[in-house]
Order: C-alpha cells, then structure tokens, then sequence
C-alpha cells in the first residue's frame, strides 16, 4: 500500500510517499480502507518528536482516518500513528459510524477538532451562560467550531483572532461577535477592549508563548484560560500560585487522549456533534484536501498558518 513514512525525526521535508505492507488488525482493531485522514498539529509535533507522547521510528503519522471496514460500515476513527496511508487499523472503542448527511471531511473535522472545542468549553472551561469567550486561531479547524459551539453553549460575546483579514472575515461569519489581530503585541489591550472594555471569562488558547501571556493578563476574575496547544513552540513565562490566586484566575490543561475510550467523554459528545451537523446546526469547515503524496506541503502550510478548516490527506490522489 501507499503510505507516508518518516525514518528520521524533523520538519516537513522528512515526510516521504512510500510503499509498505498492508497493516494488520488484532483481535478488537478494525481495519480501514482509509477515505481520507485528517492532519492536525499534534501531527507536526510527533513527526518531530516534541508531543506530549513519544515518537518511534519507523513512523506512520496521522491519528485519524475515515473509511470503510471491512463489513462494510463507514467510520471515523482515531488511530494514534497510521493515517497517513492507503490502509489503517484502530480499535473498536476508537471507532464511530458516521450517520447519513455527514460527509467525509465533516468526520473528520469533528473526531478531533470537534471534540476538543466541546470539552474545551464543557468539560475544562465549564463555560456558563453570558461569559464571554475568546478563541485563538478561530478560522482553524478546532477554532471554526468552538467559535460556533461557544454561541450554542450560551456565550454572551465570543471574540475571535485570526492572523489576516480574511481569517477574521470567516469568524465573523461563523457567529463571532468580533474579530482581532492575533499578534501578541498589544494583545491584551485588544481582547479587553473588544469585550467593551472588561476583561474576559474563557480563553481558548493554543499558541503558546506571548500569546498565552497576553491572554492570562486579559482574564476577568474567576476567569479560565485553556490552554490545548503550542503551536508557536514557544514556552509562556512561568506561572504561579501566587500570581492566580491574586487575580483569582486559573489556567487548566487539556488532552484530547484522557477523553477517548470513555463513553461520556468520547461516544455520548461525539452523538451529539454528529447531530447538530445533521441539523444543519453546526457547520465543521474543511479546507484544502491534499493528495497523499503531498503530506509535506500540508504541513508546511499549517504550520505557516496559510489555512483555514480541516485539512485532509486524500490517498486515492
């Protein structure tokens, strides 16, 4: 089968097209004949070995694939390495059937994207009704849909930022009630005085660095920062007890990994996602669809910040 491989650790330009033996599933995996796979930043980050998990060579990327089973079912699935291929396996637990009326690349925006803006702002956030929200790279895969389920959650404003006009343009489209530049210069002056003047309750944040910094000094007291991503590779300042409970602020982690497998975590949100996008009351945004063979290209443009939505690797190109 054709497949992307990495034998050495680095950026793009290690990502190669080759040709491997079809993988093989165990007993509780399923085995895939791959639609499309999704590429996400912890897709970057492994094929550098700098994710919160480890990386080992010989390595498939991609963590996530829609297909066919072998039964015949059409499902979503999380694969952790593999996607990136003609051919996947995951386990069963992993794996979701996707309903009528969802397309391919709606999956896939969803399983993980998806998931992580609902508990982002259910699970981590805790978001209530009237806070206001902001979210970082709102034109981006799991920006585009948190700044649509924040407005559905309840959020009083939702502010958005974006690194170009048109970027802010599409959030605004999405239901963002306003849009910002994401530079950190001036950051937080800019988020405090879209929300008229007060600070903010909820940041999502996955930029890391000085954008971390501006965003934690803009948090309303009782306000949260979640903080999902590094995409910057860039550490924020140390934070301290002394400097939250001052402000009466907090910072929480998130991992997409400790929500898997689990049924309320996993499956129940995952139901309730596929049916807003049935109803036409959540719209996942997919963008470039990239041949197999271009894997590099697709992370050099995400890691350049020249997309928008849900990026997709197609194997049959």
């Amino acid at each position: 089968m054709r497949a992307i491989q990495i034998t050495e650790f680095g950026g793009p330009e290690v990502l190669r097209l080759a040709e491997l033996p079809e993988p093989v599933a165990k007993p509780g995996q399923l085995l895939i004949d791959v639609a499309a796979a999704g590429v996400n930043f912890a897709d970057t980050h492994a094929v550098e070995d700098s994710y919160l998990s480890r990386s080992s060579l010989p390595m498939v990327p991609g963590g996530e694939v829609v297909g066919r089973t072998a039964d015949g079912r059409r499902v979503v699935a999380l694969t952790a390495t593999g996607g990136y291929a003609e051919k996947a396996v995951a386990w069963a637990n992993m794996a979701t059937e996707v309903p009528e009326g969802v397309s391919d690349g709606a999956a896939l925006a969803l399983v993980v994207q998806g998931l992580t803006a609902w508990h982002l702002l259910r699970t981590s956030a805790r978001i209530a009704p009237g806070e206001s929200v902001v979210v970082h790279a709102a034109a981006g895969g799991t920006g585009s849909l948190a700044v649509q389920l924040a407005k559905r959650f309840g959020a009083g404003r939702v502010i958005a930022t974006a690194s170009s006009k048109e970027k802010r343009e599409l959030a605004l489209e999405l239901g963002a009630d306003v849009a910002v530049a994401a530079d950190p210069e001036g950051l937080k002056e800019r988020l405090v005085e879209a929300n008229g003047g007060q600070k903010v309750d909820v940041v999502l944040e996955m930029t890391g660095g000085p954008v971390f910094d501006a965003s934690l000094a803009a948090l309303a007291p009782f306000g949260r920062l979640v903080a999902y991503g590094m995409a910057s590779r860039q550490e924020p300042k140390p934070v301290t007890a002394g400097a939250l409970m001052g402000h009466s602020t907090a910072v929480v982690g998130f991992w997409l990994m400790h929500c898997v497998g689990n049924p309320a975590l996993h499956a129940e949100p995952m139901a309730e996602l596929f049916r807003m996008v049935a109803d036409g009351e959540l719209t996942p945004l997919v963008g470039e669809a990239y041949p197999l063979s271009e894997a590099a290209r697709a992370h050099q443009d995400l890691r350049a910040r020249r997309t928008s939505g849900k990026l997709i690797l197609d194997p049959s190109r």
